[in-house]
């Protein structure tokens, strides 16, 4: 079959799967205070995000390798089904104990929805549209991440905590009927071949033990130099170090190290770690500036973010339509991290006494610059990369992505701390938690920018390439 299916119906199930995904790493949050009150556990409360964030990071560069060797149908039906399955589990759970395990469970199949969804636009649309489509891909995004917190917090508020893992349940279900139905089951380029078991293990155990020590520095009392913070990240670099060798010499790497040879891979990466800075910086401390220093609830924060996702919704989906219109990247992106930095640099400005209408506009630049990141990093790295690997190099992506949230949390929260030390005996704890966030967010976020900018700026080229523009061959 020739022809690229040209179907509406795709296109939102494309977009629904990364939505499901994204919006499952922030809905937990304003529901777990609710959750520790009813199942316990109260010690446990941040293996509740991380047991997620451990298995959907970990997997999401190897369901994007499988689906390049295997196909992306199977692959994506698989995810789907074992995120419904974690869903109802975590819906019916009983103790603090059987939600983490269900968590993770969760995870595994999250981990497929991203990835799986960014290549999708690869095989299914021609370059004159790809643009847009990963300009609304990166709308819907940037929607996830602070629809998430609102969500969680009304479902707490009128229903109970349990709806924030069953909403799932329609969503998925409908999604399942439209990749059985309308989805071509097509071939993978690496069927036959022994799957790079040994990589899979190593790379497993490394970045998991990397994400336990991050988490590990975002508890109060722990240090960098702190037996559970130091040791879990030591064993990850030697393992990191360990998976290179074993990649070298893996007939089907899991995580081809050839991709490192690409200037434009390279580069692209770089920026999507750094960016991430700027997009956690953002979505967990604004709303904490919400709570901890306005006395705002969940809820009411959840709305006052509402700039900055708005912002970064249009922001992607005006650069989604620049390139298709000018068939660039590079441009758009660099305009992107300068307005970026310049909306984080403004929020050095927040006191308790910022007005609400200055703050908006501060967290609309800021998500003005986000945008452009979202949705151009995932079609400067497609056009660069061949075909065959499409998959795994938009699964590195968002893996970057991830890992990149993970470091910046880790460096905030260790600043934030400090800063609350230093304000709150003076000044009182809402005053010091207005100055905790005007020093993390600029600091944080414009760090980011810089980086990303100067790695953007070396990008070479900047064309899109018909990287879509390939026969679709079915497997049937």
């Amino acid at each position: 079959m020739a022809n690229r299916p040209k179907n509406g119906l795709l296109t939102l199930a494309v977009l629904g799967g990364m939505f499901l995904a994204m919006l499952d790493q922030t809905i937990v949050g304003t529901a777990l205070p609710r959750i520790t009150q009813e199942l316990g556990g109260a010690g446990l409360y941040t293996w509740v995000v991380t047991a997620y964030l451990l298995t959907s990071t970990i997997t999401v560069p190897l369901y994007g390798r499988l689906s390049d060797t295997y196909g992306r149908k199977p692959l994506l039906l698989t995810g789907i089904v074992l995120f419904l399955l974690g869903s109802v589990l975590c819906g019916a759970a009983q103790d603090m104990g059987q939600l983490i395990a269900f968590r993770a469970l969760q995870g595994l199949g999250a981990g497929a929805l991203l990835p799986l969804s960014l290549a999708l636009v690869a095989d299914l649309f021609p370059p004159g549209k790809s643009g847009q489509v990963q300009g609304a891909m990166g709308g819907v995004m940037g929607l996830s991440y602070i629809a998430g917190p609102f969500l969680g917090g009304v479902f707490t508020d009128q229903a109970s905590w349990r709806w924030a893992f069953l909403v799932n349940l329609p969503i998925g279900a409908a999604l399942i009927a439209i990749i059985v139905a309308r989805l071509p089951r097509v071939a993978g380029q690496g069927r036959g071949a022994r799957p790079d078991y040994l990589g899979i293990a190593v790379f497993s155990v490394a970045i998991g033990a990397l994400l336990i020590g991050l988490t590990e520095k975002g508890l109060d009392g722990h240090t960098w130099t702190s037996g559970p913070v130091l040791w879990p990240i030591v064993a990850s670099v030697l393992l990191l170090a360990l998976f290179v060798l074993v990649e070298r010499g893996a007939e089907q790497p899991i995580i081809p190290l050839e991709l490192f040879r690409n200037r434009t891979y390279s580069l692209a990466n770089v920026a999507s770690f750094f960016t991430a800075f700027c997009l956690y910086a953002g979505v967990v401390f604004l709303p904490r500036y919400f709570q901890e220093a306005i006395g705002l609830s969940a809820t009411e924060s959840g709305l006052r973010i509402y700039p900055l996702m708005l912002a970064m919704v249009v922001g992607s989906a005006i650069t989604g339509m620049l390139m298709s219109r000018t068939q660039r990247y590079r441009p758009w992106l660099v305009c992107g991290a300068f307005v970026m930095a310049a909306g984080a640099l403004l929020c050095a400005g927040i006191t308790l006494g910022t007005s609400g209408l200055a703050l908006a506009g501060w967290m609309a630049l800021l998500g003005l610059g986000m945008g452009p990141m979202l949705s151009g990093l995932t079609v400067a790295i497609q056009s660069a990369v061949p075909p065959r690997l499409i998959g795994t190099a938009s699964a590195n992506l968002t893996f970057f992505r991830q890992i990149g949230g993970s470091v910046a949390l880790a460096l905030a929260g260790t600043l934030y701390a400090s800063v609350m030390r230093d304000e709150a005996p003076v000044h009182g704890l809402r005053a010091a938690h207005a100055a905790a966030t005007a020093t993390v967010v600029p600091w944080l976020a414009v760090s980011g920018a810089l980086v990303a900018l100067v790695a953007l700026i070396a990008l070479p080229g900047g064309r899109i390439k018909a990287l879509a523009a390939r026969p679709v061959t079915v497997d049937g």
